[in-house]
């Protein structure tokens, strides 16, 4: 096992792991942040989507290694009270039925929202389509995006 200095959530942490280690389970298991979540493990379906260095990532293919030097955000870090533009459109929408791949959702959604604050439609779809919701909450999701997008501009 080696030992990694992280940056998460502005806080830092040292965790002991061995280096192919995927990011997700030092969040998870180590330093008890359980809002990023397991779905595939091999990247296909989003739920497990962090912000690295800003950008939308997911947690499960990022081996602790790379993760190093890195700016880190998960679900717990995108506001303290919940009161980002994303998450308020989230409960404004009511997006959430079962809830699980919602902060994989929202995180894919802020990143993409830090990059374009004033998306079309199609734009918002692109955007969010690597992001798999079992309860086919798209269209919800889709008006959510649109609705903190207004929020931010």
């Amino acid at each position: 096992m080696s030992t990694f200095n992280l940056k998460i959530n502005n806080k830092k942490h040292t965790v002991e792991a061995d280096a192919d280690t995927p990011l997700l389970w030092v969040l998870r298991d180590q330093i008890d942040l359980v809002g990023t979540k397991y779905g595939c493990g091999i990247g296909q379906c989003g739920a497990c989507t962090v912000h690295v260095d800003g950008n939308a990532m997911r947690s499960c293919l990022l081996p602790i290694s790379q993760a190093e030097g890195m700016r880190i955000t998960t679900i717990e870090g995108l506001s303290e009270d919940g009161n980002h533009p994303v998450q308020q459109a989230w409960k404004e929408i009511d997006v959430p039925q079962c809830g699980y791949c919602q902060s994989g959702q929202i995180m894919t959604a802020s990143a993409f929202l830090n990059q374009n604050s004033n998306p079309s439609n199609s734009e918002i779809r692109d955007a969010m389509h690597g992001n798999i919701c079992r309860c086919a909450s798209y269209n919800s999701i889709e008006k959510a995006v649109k609705v903190a997008s207004e929020k931010i501009s």
